[in-house]
């Protein structure tokens, strides 16, 4: 057994908050253990509950469109969710969940070693920079712990706002140029924020 199967056996018999009663299935996340790309969203809602896999409702299918539409498949990337149950009644996760769950994504993050980490959500961005309101850096990448990070919107927001859509189609069309870039140069040797002009030089034609 891999190092990060038996995380994920741990975090499925995980008590270290009261999201263990309520939960139907936990959800650690799935993806290749040395996925280039790691998504990171809020919390399970009521489809993962249920299959104990992450991003399988609605915000799932539109998901696995938008890693379709920048030639990646969802097998290839590993996907998670800061807390890894799902909060009652799909109500955002609480700061004494996430923070029992921190432990977790840490690990995962160590474990995989991702080259990029895209945050999708506000409570995913908090997790990794409390500081920033996602209305002003989403899309924007960063280098973050020797880590390329680019902060996005919740997918489940172009389904409550239709003109969230086009907001987020935009955003995940920088992640090839990020991914590309981050290949090419390890993070460490890279500024800590990749400014707009930077980015556009990282954009691939289409």
């Amino acid at each position: 057994m891999s190092e990060l199967e038996e995380l994920h056996r741990r975090i499925a018999s995980c008590p270290d908050c009261d999201l263990c009663r309520t939960r139907s299935h936990v959800v650690p996340g799935e993806g290749p253990p040395d996925a280039e790309v790691l998504f990171v969203g809020e919390a399970p809602g009521f489809y993962e509950d249920q299959q104990a896999r992450p991003f399988v409702g609605p915000a799932g299918r539109f998901l696995d469109e938008l890693i379709g539409s920048i030639g990646l498949r969802r097998e290839q990337v590993f996907i998670t969710n800061v807390v890894k149950c799902r909060p009652p009644n799909n109500r955002d996760p609480l700061p004494g969940e996430m923070e029992a769950c921190r432990k977790y994504l840490q690990h995962q993050i160590e474990l995989i070693r991702p080259k990029v980490i895209v945050s999708l959500g506000r409570y995913s961005l908090a997790w990794f920079s409390p500081r920033d309101p996602i209305s002003k850096v989403h899309g924007q990448a960063k280098v973050k712990d020797s880590v390329y990070f680019i902060p996005m919107y919740h997918p489940a927001a172009a389904l409550h706002a239709g003109n969230m859509r086009h907001i987020i189609e935009e955003d995940f069309r920088k992640i090839p140029a990020v991914l590309e870039q981050a290949r090419q140069a390890p993070p460490q040797q890279a500024a800590p924020d990749l400014e707009p002009e930077q980015m556009r030089l990282f954009q691939l034609d289409g």
